[in-house]
């Protein structure tokens, strides 16, 4: 009883700071209020580890968490009630006290080119240098064009975007969906498809952390969750985690839903983008989690997991 009038008075919402995780946390904050009018809903900015080094390679600072232990804390610390991360950073392994409660509708899944001159990727000069923090994304691409430059890239989306403008890069690689919830209409980009670019795990997807024990917030979380998302999104994570891989290595997954059929399209490569492994299997919805972990285990069996320890 207490924990349901606790319900209905507050929700304390932890998020990062950033222009992107702001609009996202504000999506969920209306999504709650749309539900719940009586409720409270505030936003907790916190800092994490990938907030305070914006410079150093992703890989050096910790790789995959870096965006998200920080927050998953303040949640076991109850100085938080819900946890809103960009699915894609949320390591598939989690904390045993919290649970990824609810993923809303996710948004646009594709990655982007966004070129200083030259706004069609395939047409960018020889030798050009290309900017991307992702190694998956610097595999795929090397793949598709090994004859141009490719450089580490950090920051939030306007510190990426001032750096093209100052021509820094011939080009930077982004994810569509930050252009679309940013509004930024003026941004000319270049779409890959699933085939030229295979997306992370949960890219354009919005991940709600709750604590396990916290039922009374079950009312809440259903409101957030579309199921469709929650099984592609699950598909996916369970094929990263049966790889246990983080963002160290090139790994990408996308699955996608038609007439109650989840197929789940994998991809393991090396880091020079020389040898890239890439299957699909389908399946029923319900199933997305042993859909995930069959995917894995055929590119195991392929050799993945020696490729993935390549350079």
């Amino acid at each position: 009883m207490i924990h349901k009038k606790r319900m209905t008075k507050r929700i304390r919402i932890g998020t990062r700071s950033s222009t992107l995780a702001l609009w996202q946390t504000n999506l969920i904050k209306k999504m709650i209020l749309q539900s719940f009018p009586d409720i409270q809903v505030s936003l907790i900015q916190i800092k994490t580890e990938g907030d305070r080094d914006q410079v150093s390679s992703l890989t050096k600072v910790g790789g995959q968490g870096i965006f998200t232990k920080a927050i998953e804390r303040s949640l076991i610390e109850n100085k938080i009630d819900l946890a809103v991360h960009s699915l894609k950073d949320l390591p598939t392994q989690m904390p045993d006290s919290l649970a990824l409660s609810a993923i809303p509708e996710r948004g646009v899944i594709y990655d982007v080119f966004i070129g200083s001159t030259e706004t069609n990727f395939l047409k960018v000069k020889q030798g050009a240098t290309i900017a991307s923090g992702s190694i998956r994304r610097r595999a795929q691409l090397k793949a598709l064009r090994p004859d141009l430059n490719f450089v580490d890239l950090r920051g939030n989306i306007e510190t990426r975007l001032k750096k093209l403008q100052q021509n820094q890069y011939d080009g930077i690689i982004m994810a569509e969906v930050a252009i679309s919830r940013l509004g930024l209409d003026h941004v000319k980009y270049y779409r890959f498809s699933i085939d030229e670019m295979l997306p992370a795990v949960g890219q354009g997807a919005i991940g709600v952390q709750s604590r396990i024990q916290d039922h009374y917030l079950e009312p809440v979380l259903n409101s957030l969750n579309n199921p469709d998302t929650y099984a592609c999104v699950n598909a996916e994570r369970s094929f990263l985690r049966r790889l246990d891989s983080g963002c160290q290595f090139p790994v990408a997954a996308t699955a996608v839903i038609k007439d109650n059929d989840l197929r789940l399209h994998g991809l393991v490569a090396n880091k020079s983008g020389k040898q890239v492994l890439r299957e699909s299997l389908s399946g029923k919805v319900d199933s997305s989690e042993v859909i995930g972990k069959q995917l894995a285990d055929k590119l195991i069996n392929l050799g993945a997991l020696d490729l993935m320890k390549e350079g």
